[in-house]
């Protein structure tokens, strides 16, 4: 019995070893066009709500929801407006994208909105810090593309500013508080989204031109000081996030098969994962079947993954520390 005992047991670990490890819980639902989230200095997560323009704080233990701005611009065409939230120094900024005069002859936008940095005074006071429709007008890509105001992603704090991704114009911005902004790196077609950054060093993930093939879903690492990008990982379809984990193990979400309507649409529904990136560079599934991923938190070793849908995903005992019990980072 001690024999067969020991062999059901590694069996069962054989199993685990390659079967997702965590299952994902339907936390927060409700949410309209959802898409960038951060965590506040409270502890509690932030979400954009960009069909609405609203950023919504969410209490990471019993999922209640509050409003935390409003009235920020809207998506009109069914992505944008509010795409991203993030904190510096205790205060929140928001990305805003796909909105203003660029693209009032495209979709009939209307023209008094602004593709850029906001920074929340108030529930209802944002001023504009940062134009960065204005800047990719100024200083277009070569060659042109459809959208020239471009198509922002994520936003990141650095060096006292924010790193921007956009995955229509393929570049990453450095945004300065001042409102200044310049180029800091320049990609072929590759559609940046996720953004991480570990002291000098940023991690991007791509999700690759259409039709987003696994093979050119890589997450990317580059500095100041070295642009040229190094492959962290790759192999996942349509990665959207980056984010490192508790005991800084690094994660990837891939939204999953697109779709194949048109390019820019998401992919087919519940086919999302989050990912552990391995040091060879594999990815190793921590939970799949999530509904239209577009960002990723950890708050201790718990995932909280937002969804396009309005949903967002809990995802317990994902990263550990380690040595032993670790502190948030």
């Amino acid at each position: 019995m001690g024999y067969k005992r020991v062999s059901y047991l590694l069996v069962i670990m054989m199993l685990l070893a390659v079967l997702p490890f965590s299952v994902s819980a339907q936390f927060v639902t409700g949410l309209q066009g959802a898409s960038g989230s951060t965590v506040g200095p409270d502890g509690a997560l932030y979400v954009t709500e960009g069909a609405i323009g609203e950023i919504t704080r969410i209490d990471p233990w019993t999922g209640d929801k509050s409003t935390f701005a409003s009235g920020l611009p809207h998506s009109w065409i069914g992505i944008g407006g509010a795409v991203d939230v993030a904190f510096m120094d205790g205060v929140a900024y928001v990305l805003v994208t796909l909105v203003g005069s660029d693209l009032e002859p495209l979709f009939g936008v209307p023209a008094n909105d602004t593709v850029g940095i906001y920074r929340i005074d108030g529930p209802e006071d944002y001023p504009v810090i940062a134009d960065i429709g204005a800047f990719n007008l100024d200083n277009p890509p070569i060659p042109d593309y459809l959208i020239p105001t471009g198509v922002q992603y994520a936003m990141e704090p650095f060096r006292g500013g924010f790193l921007v991704t956009d995955g229509h114009l393929n570049r990453v911005l450095w945004v300065r508080l001042n409102g200044d902004i310049s180029e800091f790196n320049v990609f072929d077609d590759v559609v940046p989204t996720g953004l991480e950054v570990h002291g000098n060093t940023v991690y991007m993930a791509q999700a690759g031109p259409v039709p987003h093939n696994p093979e050119d879903g890589i997450v990317w690492s580059f500095s100041p000081k070295s642009l040229d990008p190094v492959q962290v990982g790759a192999g996942a379809m349509l990665l959207v996030d980056v984010e490192f984990g508790l005991g800084r193990e690094l994660y990837a979400l891939s939204q999953g098969q697109w779709d194949g309507a048109f390019a820019g649409s998401p992919a087919i529904p519940n086919d999302g994962s989050l990912l552990k990136i391995n040091p060879d560079g594999t990815f190793t599934v921590v939970a799949d079947g999530l509904n239209l991923p577009t960002s990723v938190e950890f708050i201790g070793n718990t995932a909280y993954v937002v969804g396009l849908a309005g949903e967002v995903f809990k995802i317990d005992n994902v990263s550990n520390p380690p040595h032993g019990k670790g502190k948030l980072h």
